[in-house]
């Protein structure tokens, strides 16, 4: 995967490997080739300009899982993490939304696939979220000069999310469900695509959506008589029923609630209140069926998830899958306090790309070990 057109790049890649794995702090081109004894400007080059690929990379990451049986039917969770910058000449840093410092401010955002089984996580794939402006014709000197693709499209966070879950699908990655946060969750065309490729998914969604407890009537509505211009052709919900807010039912005194044990923690057993029903949303253009589960943490929080399971899927088993997400948030911060993935200082578009695929084996290694 580090062939070049002239040259095998790999002891370089080696050498940042165990670089990033052993230091504790400053992994920094200069540092990182003290510690290995390599040239820095040599460690700039390979990560900066050297032309390998991060895709190779993260499809042997995930052929290796593939090939490992232990790891067979984990569950595929989605996140984006954001890294502070102090300035705005990195490769898609812009002011946008930190969730690490809850503000917005300037940074770089990463779409980010992980892969869970049980007490096992690790990155698969990796991608750079570039906001919309940067694609206007202002910018175009600043993308040549961090090297962003040219005819590179823009792409939301969603659209990237769902790249990398095709991708994962086509690499033969052996995973049962995706889980993902109301980011994901709230894109009906998101869902309604993982449900096309067959792909069982739990996704959040905000606590304020709307859904009905019946299948509403749906279908064209009669055009009335003496109406001036064309027939109506559009199909919508023609039953008078409203849907209501999520927000509503968990507030609905006949909603029960079970208590859980969902999976284990340093503490023991983490335990929350479940409620699950079956419910209609629009996430086909038309009513179509999902599950509606709820937790309801230890301090009050509500967490709403719509899934595609099948409807003889046991509240135990979706909120297991529920549950899953939470290994995203840790391998983010394994990426940030173990590798240093947010301690890199390049502002080109495949440095980062690089640092991501860097972090993805390094990832890979400390779970295969």
């Amino acid at each position: 995967s580090f062939w070049t057109r002239t040259r095998d790049q790999s002891p370089l890649a080696y050498h940042y490997l165990s670089a990033i794995l052993r230091m504790k702090v400053k992994r920094n081109f200069a540092e990182i080739g003290r510690q290995t004894s390599v040239c820095g400007e040599r460690v700039q080059h390979f990560m900066t300009n050297s032309p390998w690929a991060k895709t190779g990379i993260c499809q042997q990451v995930q052929a290796d899982i593939a090939s490992t049986p232990a790891l067979r039917g984990g569950a595929l969770v989605l996140d984006e993490s954001a890294d502070a910058k102090s300035g705005t000449c990195s490769a898609g840093a812009s002011r946008q939304y930190n969730g690490r410092l809850g503000k917005v401010d300037v940074c770089q955002v990463g779409v980010f696939l992980t892969y869970v089984k049980e007490s096992w996580w690790t990155w698969v794939d990796g991608e750079l979220f570039i906001p919309e402006k940067w694609f206007e014709a202002e910018f175009a000197d600043q993308r040549e000069r961090v090297g962003v693709p040219p005819g590179l499209p823009f792409k939301s966070k969603v659209e990237l999310g769902w790249d990398m879950v095709q991708r994962a699908q086509l690499n033969g990655l052996p995973f049962d469900y995706l889980a993902c946060d109301s980011l994901y969750g709230r894109a009906d065309w998101f869902r309604s695509n993982l449900a096309q490729a067959g792909i069982v998914y739990v996704a959040d969604i905000p606590i304020t959506t709307q859904v009905y407890l019946e299948c509403p009537e749906w279908g064209v509505p009669p055009t009335p008589e003496g109406h001036k211009g064309r027939a109506f052709s559009t199909p919508r919900v023609l039953s008078e029923d409203e849907p209501i807010e999520v927000k509503e039912i968990t507030e609905d005194s006949r909603t029960t609630w079970t208590t859980l044990q969902i999976r284990s923690t340093e503490r023991g057993k983490l335990e929350s209140e479940y409620t699950a029903r079956r419910v209609w949303t629009l996430r086909d253009g038309k009513p179509t069926e999902e599950w509606l589960l709820i937790r309801r943490h230890s301090d009050g929080r509500l967490s709403p998830s719509l899934s595609n399971a099948s409807a003889e899927t046991s509240l135990e088993r979706l909120a297991w899958m529920e549950s899953q997400r939470y290994f995203v948030e840790r391998s983010i911060q394994d990426a940030k306090s173990e590798l240093g993935w947010d301690e890199f200082q390049a502002w080109k578009y495949r440095a980062w790309e690089h640092n991501t695929a860097m972090t993805t084996l390094a990832s890979w290694f400390i779970t295969e070990t």
